[in-house]
């Protein structure tokens, strides 16, 4: 017992550690201009990523995916997305002066976007609806985009493992992207409980889910998580696709697109596998377009202990 005391003891201390430290880099980032800042962290993931264990499971990933591709292009996409991480860890600290988009203001700022109607007609008509995005460019706007238009949508996300760091995400994203779910056993009688008041509801797609489906991602076998498709078919409620795509000059566009037709069988009934197959079919279109702007790192294909 003392042992495993001991164990624990040190855990707790090494993730405090851990946390301190990424506290503390972002309080200097927070120092400095915004692009100065972002610009570094990207320098800096593109350094350090090659050399973390996560870089060989970047390049499977990548080979997997585009066989076509040269090793010269998988590298460059690999440090394009080791750079698109950086960047992402320093926008955090500065996405309350990052999105600066202002309907009324005809020129364009650093943030433009693509789909206001849809926007305005979901807040100005409230009905349960589902906008689902993906680890792509910076995700994190996409809800406080939502918060700006006055859309109230409730947004599913994942903490972070690290305890003492999840407290602090989760206080940052609540003061910026209107009412947050964490990801755990009961979160979708929570976004349910959601679309049952009438309200809107956010989710990534994207992740590796253990007990998902059976379905295709870039042709190879994957498991997705039914809860999109599932909600659908209780709730019988639009869904609609969302993404951030970072543009040169630390420019971002970010795109709300008109509602997916839901795959159904010959009852009517919503057809969940395939549902589950159309979110894959849809994130894999936009990674496509965008690769270097994913995070490959994530073990979306399961193949991390086969390395």
């Amino acid at each position: 017992m003392l042992i495993t005391r001991l164990v624990l003891a040190a855990d707790r201390f090494r993730q405090w550690a851990i946390a301190q430290f990424v506290l503390l880099l972002l309080s200097v980032l927070k120092l400095l201009p915004p692009d100065a800042a972002i610009n570094f962290m990207d320098r800096v993931a593109r350094w350090i990523g090659p050399k973390t264990r996560r870089h060989r499971l970047t390049l499977t990933n990548l080979r997997n995916a585009f066989p076509e591709k040269s090793e010269a292009e998988i590298e460059t996409i690999a440090l394009e997305s080791w750079g698109n991480m950086g960047r992402l860890a320093a926008e955090y600290v500065f996405l309350d002066r990052l999105f600066d988009f202002d309907p009324a203001r005809p020129e364009p700022g650093r943030v433009e976007v693509s789909g206001i109607p849809l926007f305005m007609e979901l807040r100005d008509n409230p009905r349960p609806f589902i906008v689902f995005t993906a680890h792509s460019g910076n995700f994190e706007m996409l809800p406080v985009a939502g918060s700006a238009f006055g859309l109230e949508v409730t947004v599913l996300f994942r903490p972070p493992n690290n305890p003492y760091l999840a407290d602090k995400v989760f206080e940052f994203r609540k003061t910026r992207m209107g009412n947050l779910v964490p990801s755990h056993a009961g979160s979708s009688f929570a976004l349910a409980r959601q679309l049952e008041r009438g309200s809107g509801v956010g989710v990534l797609v994207d992740q590796k889910f253990r007990k998902g489906l059976k379905t295709k991602f870039f042709g190879r076998d994957v498991q997705t998580n039914p809860l999109l498709a599932k909600l659908v078919r209780q709730f019988n409620c639009e869904v609609y696709p969302a993404r951030c795509i970072r543009l040169p000059g630390g420019r971002f566009r970010l795109e709300l697109e008109p509602a997916v037709e839901i795959p159904r069988r010959a009852d009517g009934s919503v057809d969940v596998t395939a549902t589950a197959q159309m979110l894959n079919d849809k994130v894999e279109s936009w990674v496509r377009e965008y690769p270097g702007q994913w995070l490959w790192y994530h073990d979306r294909w399961h193949i991390k202990r086969s390395l």
